[in-house]
């Protein structure tokens, strides 16, 4: 499962990042790393994106491809 598969206000951890050598530097800029706890806040009106993604403290605001390149397993409870 991805980023991208979550369901609004669902919480994840990261397993992997798993994108081109590019994207991949991007996202661990933007401080995405395995181990980390994320929450899909919502999705945009338009197709839903952009993706409204909290990290840690953080919302950040991903596409589709970004949120797909991360590997995650869904938090319950």
């Amino acid at each position: 499962m991805t980023v991208a598969d979550l369901l609004a206000g669902q919480h994840a951890r990261v397993l992997a990042v798993q994108a081109n050598p590019a994207l991949e530097a991007k996202l661990r800029e933007i401080g995405f790393c395995e181990g980390d706890g994320v929450q899909l806040i919502a999705r945009g009106p338009l197709g839903g994106q952009p993706l409204a993604v909290r990290l840690n403290r953080r919302i950040i605001a991903m596409r589709d491809d970004e949120a797909a390149a991360l590997v995650v397993e869904a938090i319950h409870g």
